[in-house]
């Protein structure tokens, strides 16, 4: 079995908050502890409210930003010991394509120019009419017609700006490619045509996706496995099948009934939460999720779960027992 081409362990990012001049600093854990591995061809996807540190995630797998604490390694090499060379070539293999196709071009510049820039700034060698081949051929594999190649942006729609920028973020031919909310911005029936290319990318280029989304059923169709964030930690990590089968923690339960289903007759059991996320700089003791748990009991308030492997999955709940048997609380969403 191959190496994973992405292996983080126990990521952390924790920001310094001031709440006034003479008032002392406080600490925003974004993320805290994430531990996980991503492997050739495959897909992990993050799911989780706003404000639980996907975002931030996206961020550290990127180096946009550093971790705190924790270490990232892509190809076996630990990103922050790389040096020079070896880490602009580790820049290279992670792109991020955004969730907002309008604002992540340049309206200054024509589709061939914004596809040609990343191979004018890392491959220097590489000639003008090089470069162009390059850019023609990376639009033909999003569904891009060579005429395209000399207009602006703004002379496209929503989606064929997000093909535009799945090309660019592809120029380099990256092993990951980090999907932050990659269709959330566009209509349902264009939402189904990217999510296709990039299956069809994915197998072409034997890419590693990590794909941040709110819509679970967009994750369902994507994901080969699903980690759930809350409050900056990982609470439950599993395969699609037995997350969508039989979801252990009590918010990944709550998060699958809110979603919405086209049969009305189809029976739910809805789990309602109560009150709003906390905030990431004053969390709740114990178990970040008990104030709004439906099946919150003794050692909840007091003690933190640690995230382990129970059953067929990894969760951090003590409502979980060792076979992965929920035991307190219904065990699905259906």
């Amino acid at each position: 079995m191959s190496a994973p081409v992405l292996h983080a362990d126990n990521l952390a990012r924790h920001y310094r908050v001031s709440r006034g001049l003479f008032a002392s600093e406080l600490t925003l854990k974004a993320v805290d502890g994430v531990s996980f591995t991503l492997d050739a061809g495959k897909t992990l996807a993050v799911v989780g409210e706003s404000g639980c540190g996907k975002s931030t995630l996206a961020r550290l797998v990127t180096m946009i930003e550093p971790p705190t604490s924790g270490s990232l390694a892509i190809d076996g090499i630990d990103v922050a010991t790389a040096g020079g060379a070896a880490r602009r070539r580790l820049r290279s293999d992670v792109q991020i394509v955004f969730q907002n196709p309008y604002g992540s071009l340049n309206p200054r510049q024509k589709i061939g120019a914004i596809l040609e820039e990343p191979l004018a700034i890392n491959r220097p060698g590489m000639g003008a009419a090089e470069r162009r081949e390059a850019a023609l051929e990376m639009m033909r594999y999003v569904g891009l017609r060579p005429e395209h190649y000399d207009r602006y942006p703004h002379m496209f729609s929503g989606g064929q700006r997000q093909r535009i920028a799945i090309a660019r973020a592809l120029m380099l031919r990256p092993r990951i490619l980090v999907l932050d909310e990659p269709v959330s911005a566009l209509d349902l029936s264009v939402q189904a045509q990217v999510l296709n290319i990039l299956v069809d990318l994915q197998a072409e280029f034997q890419l590693a996706y990590l794909f941040i989304s709110h819509s679970l059923s967009v994750v369902r169709h994507m994901a080969d496995e699903v980690m759930v964030m809350y409050l900056g930690r990982v609470v439950e990590h599993a395969t699609r099948d037995a997350l969508f089968g039989e979801p252990r923690h009590p918010y990944t339960r709550a998060l699958l009934s809110a979603t919405p289903v086209a049969d009305p007759d189809r029976a739910r059991n809805r789990m309602k939460l109560e009150g709003e996320l906390p905030s990431p700089i004053n969390p709740p003791a114990g178990c970040a999720f008990h104030p709004r748990c439906p099946i919150v009991f003794e050692p909840c308030p007091r003690q933190r779960p640690a995230l382990e492997q129970k059953g067929d999955v990894r969760v951090a709940c003590f409502a979980v027992d060792r076979a992965g048997r929920v035991t307190r609380g219904a065990s699905a969403a259906a």
